[in-house]
C-alpha cells in the first residue's frame, strides 16, 4: 500500500489492485485550495459524499455500508471532484479497474482521469 499526502490536510491512499495502482490507471490531483473544490465544498453538506462534474453535482451518498454502491453514471475525469464532508468516516471511490483510493473526513479529491464506478462509506475516522 502506498499513501501519498498532499498539502498537508489531504491524504490519499493507492490500494493496488491487480498490480496497477490508481496512479497508473489515471492522473488524480488532491487538492484543498483549488476553486472547483470550494465551489463543491459550497454545494455539499455534512454528512455527504457528493461527486461534481465541472461544478455540477452528479450524485451524493450518505450510507455507512459495508459494501460497495454502484455509481449508476461511471463518472469519469477530467473535471470530476468528490467531496467528503462527513467528520470522522473515510468514503473509498472504486476505480474501473478495481483498485480503490481513500478521501479521508472533510477531504476533497480531484480526479483528472479515469472512470469511477462505486463509492463506499466507512466508519473508520482513518484511512
Amino acid at each position: 500500500m502506498k499513501t501519498v499526502r498532499t498539502l498537508g490536510a489531504v491524504a490519499m491512499t493507492l490500494v493496488m489492485a491487480g498490480g496497477v495502482s490508481v496512479a497508473a490507471q489515471a492522473t488524480a490531483v488532491a487538492s484543498s485550495g483549488a476553486g472547483a473544490v470550494r465551489a463543491a465544498a459550497d454545494t455539499c453538506s455534512y454528512p455527504y459524499v457528493c461527486f461534481f462534474k465541472n461544478g455540477v453535482k452528479i450524485g451524493q451518498f450518505q450510507d455507512v455500508t459495508s459494501t460497495w454502491q454502484n455509481l449508476p453514471s461511471k463518472p469519469s475525469g477530467p473535471g470530476l471532484v468528490v467531496q467528503n464532508t462527513r467528520n470522522d468516516d473515510v468514503a473509498y471511490i472504486r476505480w474501473s479497474g478495481g483498485a480503490t483510493t481513500c478521501i479521508p473526513p472533510k477531504s476533497s479529491f480531484t480526479v483528472s482521469g479515469g472512470t469511477l464506478t462505486g463509492v463506499r462509506i466507512s466508519s473508520a475516522a482513518t484511512c
